[in-house]
């Protein structure tokens, strides 16, 4: 008997771009990859590994910037965008699950970035033990893992039941969305209306405390070292609804 898919294995279309379309700006994209190249602290030329990289929208710019860059992910339809924007000898797109990276990826990379909220995807949450697990066997030992998404904690504090805005096109989006306390799961139920296209779905994130992220980290042989307030230098702290996390491969 075959499994019924899972959202993640067919939302990230061109109806996600549209959807998040206000989030992907050219200037923001430079803002965090300039914040993020100062967290690194490597040299030009270091291997990363962008995973999932989505569009592109950071790997594209860390190897502008001189880093070797391979970017993994699972959606077909953004591998494709990712790749017209442009590939070269120190930037490649592969197609892939993060629960199972390349054998031959074994301690290749000098840091691995997990960003825009791309964790917390799947319906075990052992997966998402076994994807911190892939993090540290491709890092080299003394790698960095840099992990930016939504904290648990921070995100309940100032909880948004719902939103909503317009794209370019004029199409009307909004967001509404429940949580569930037991399970940890962020539920977000898409609606939108334009001249071209109208529907609804909704996709689920499992959120997590830094300090469970900690510990499945310590647990698979990496230390957080810092712990940052999104994109910004002020410290983590219990308000913050993005967090960055650096744990580095003892």
């Amino acid at each position: 008997m075959r499994r019924p898919k899972e959202w993640w294995e067919s939302y990230f279309d061109a109806q996600y771009l549209l959807e998040y379309e206000p989030i992907f700006s050219p200037a923001r994209d430079r803002a965090d990859v300039s914040r993020l190249i100062e967290i690194l602290g490597l040299p030009t030329g270091e291997r990363l590994l962008d995973v999932p990289c989505g569009q592109g929208r950071h790997a594209h710019l860390l190897a502008e910037s001189g880093f070797d860059v391979t970017g993994l992910d699972y959606s077909k339809h953004l591998l494709d965008v990712a790749r017209e924007r442009g590939t070269a000898s120190s930037l490649r797109y592969v197609e892939g699950d993060m629960r199972a990276l390349p054998a031959k990826w074994t301690s290749r990379f000098a840091a691995v970035l997990n960003l825009f909220t791309s964790f917390g995807f799947f319906l075990d949450p052992m997966d998402d033990v076994r994807v911190i697990r892939e993090f540290a066997r491709v890092l080299r030992p003394g790698g960095v893992l840099v992990w930016h998404g939504g904290s648990r904690d921070g995100v309940m504090a100032k909880f948004l039941s719902r939103d909503w805005w317009k794209s370019e096109d004029g199409t009307m989006i909004a967001h509404e969305r429940s949580f569930d306390p037991l399970s940890g799961i962020l539920t977000i139920r898409s609606h939108w209306n334009g001249e071209k296209t109208s529907g609804d779905r909704e996709h689920r994130i499992r959120l997590y405390t830094a300090s469970r992220l900690a510990e499945i980290c310590q647990s698979a042989g990496l230390i957080v070292e810092e712990a940052f307030d999104g994109w910004s230098s002020a410290p983590l702290s219990r308000r913050s609804s993005e967090m960055v996390l650096v744990a580095r491969k003892s």
